[in-house]
């Protein structure tokens, strides 16, 4: 059994990266911890606490924290993935509310009461587990693993030099690079050949209201749906990483976060000649598409199912 603890900013394609968790019976998640990032703290809060309770993940806390980067002004995506942050998925307003406490304090504690076991999943701003390295040092070794949707060795989204979760708080994210772990970092090279084709969604469709309610109107709102393109769903990457580390090829590369630059800000520069330096990332350099679908699809025709 696998453990996670996901710290996200839903988003379009955090909610299919938590489908995925839910759909998958060898992870356990130990928590959801929530940041700003491509909507405000206060809808991926409540985006958070709707799929806990859509995707029937029982009593999982759910923990906000951090609303805004460390020291820069705030940036978000809504143009990307609506007012709401879920596009045109339209769930019930949660029951439940969040856990008490901050986001950073259950991270800490969370992998203190459990060390070396538990898989930190980032796919927002990583202005969270800035501030927990912060907080307490020893999360670096008390982490199993930790994996990261962002950045990129290639090109921006966001602009033409940074994906958009590094320059929403490149500060936060150069803490995270220089803490002293190997991050397993899933940019853009990767994730956008993840993407949702009319074959897709055309499995995505028969999966009743997971389907109809989520998946479909999710995938579509992100971008055209074509036989051969589409959009890409980029937080998905980073937990089938964790379900099953043989789909992508990585490479071991020294990162580093750049803060400081007019148009660069945000960009991951990576060095792939380590030489005799300590990488401190594995960059996922391509993914294996066919079968990265054949798992995703896999997790959530069984999601479907036991939802009836």
């Amino acid at each position: 059994m696998k453990k996670i603890l996901i710290d996200c900013d839903p988003g379009i394609d955090d909610a299919l990266a938590l489908a995925l968790i839910a759909g998958s019976p060898s992870v356990r998640l130990a928590g959801i911890t929530t940041v700003g990032g491509n909507v405000d703290l206060e809808l991926t809060t409540a985006n958070a606490l709707a799929l806990r309770e859509f995707l029937r993940l029982g009593d999982v806390p759910v923990t906000p924290g951090s609303a805004g980067a460390l020291l820069r002004r705030t940036v978000r995506a809504a143009h990307v993935h609506g007012a709401t942050g879920l596009g045109d998925a339209r769930l019930p307003v949660a029951e439940r509310g969040p856990s008490r406490g901050h986001a950073v304090d259950f991270i800490v504690e969370t992998l203190r009461a459990d060390p070396g076991e538990i898989t930190l999943v980032a796919v927002g701003p990583l202005t969270n587990l800035a501030l927990a390295v912060r907080r307490e040092p020893r999360v670096v070794e008390w982490a199993r693993d930790l994996v990261i949707m962002g950045g990129s060795f290639t090109r921006g989204n966001h602009n033409p030099a940074a994906e958009f979760n590094m320059l929403a708080d490149p500060e936060a994210a150069a803490i995270v690079f220089d803490a002293g772990w190997t991050v397993t970092m899933m940019g853009l090279d990767v994730t956008l050949s993840a993407v949702v084709t009319s074959g897709v969604l055309d499995r995505m469709r028969p999966l009743g209201r997971l389907g109809r309610d989520l998946l479909v109107p999710a995938a579509r709102f992100y971008g055209v749906v074509t036989a051969d393109g589409g959009p890409a769903i980029h937080d998905a990457c980073a937990v089938a990483y964790v379900l099953d580390p043989s789909l992508f090829t990585c490479v071991p590369a020294v990162v580093n976060v750049e803060t400081a630059g007019l148009y660069t800000r945000g960009m991951t520069v990576t060095d792939f000649r380590v030489g005799d330096r300590r990488a401190n990332a594995q960059v996922g350099t391509s993914l294996d598409v066919k079968r990265f679908w054949d798992l995703v699809l896999g997790a959530y025709e069984g999601l479907a199912a036991r939802f009836g």
